[in-house]
């Protein structure tokens, strides 16, 4: 691991932290094994204190003033880091988007279908985005495309909130739902 020096202080680059005999710093702030302030000490002093309890001197803020290190076991330290990183990775919500084409001159029964396909995503937490695109001469009469489309969101209102308002780009309308908040 690289350490250098700017204007904050000194800093490591990438994710290793400064153990043991790495930590040259004039004068460290310790924090013993229970959390307990120690106060300021050389890294020497440290060192030979970590020694003595048979465990790691770890720098866990080396841009303070003066650099903060802990006396713990390292190997535990990182598998509770580890451990840590799994359960906020497990508990994060991933926000998925579904996509529906409609077409401006859609027939009722493929209209129900695709609300019922409507249903279904927005039961289960996703966004919506609607899309319909405009062939040949339909885009002349892209406000009919925009009735079809608004009529989808009032077949959806006691399930979806329009979060986009219809809009036109080049040949393609787009519109946005969200599922309600309960």
């Amino acid at each position: 691991m690289i350490v250098f020096f700017n204007r904050r202080g000194w800093s490591p680059i990438g994710k290793e932290m400064l153990l043991n005999e790495r930590i040259r710093f004039p004068e460290v702030r310790l924090v013993g094994t229970d959390g307990e302030q120690l106060g300021l000490v050389s890294s020497s002093e440290a060192q030979r204190q970590a020694d003595e309890a048979n465990l790691d001197l770890v720098c866990i803020a080396p841009q303070a003033t003066p650099p903060v290190c802990k006396i713990i076991d390292y190997g535990k330290f990182k598998f509770e880091q580890a451990k840590k990183e799994k359960d906020n990775r497990k508990n994060q919500k991933v926000l998925v988007i579904k996509e529906i084409r409609l077409s401006a001159n859609i027939g009722p029964g493929d209209f129900e279908t695709k609300i019922n396909h409507a249903k279904k995503f927005l039961l289960a937490e996703d966004k919506l985005k609607i899309s319909m695109r405009f062939r040949g001469r339909e885009i002349t009469h892209n406000e009919l495309g925009k009735a079809t489309m608004e009529r989808f969101a009032k077949a959806l209102e006691e399930f979806a909130e329009v979060e986009k308002e219809p809009m036109l780009e080049g040949r393609q309308m787009f519109m946005f739902l969200a599922p309600k908040k309960n």
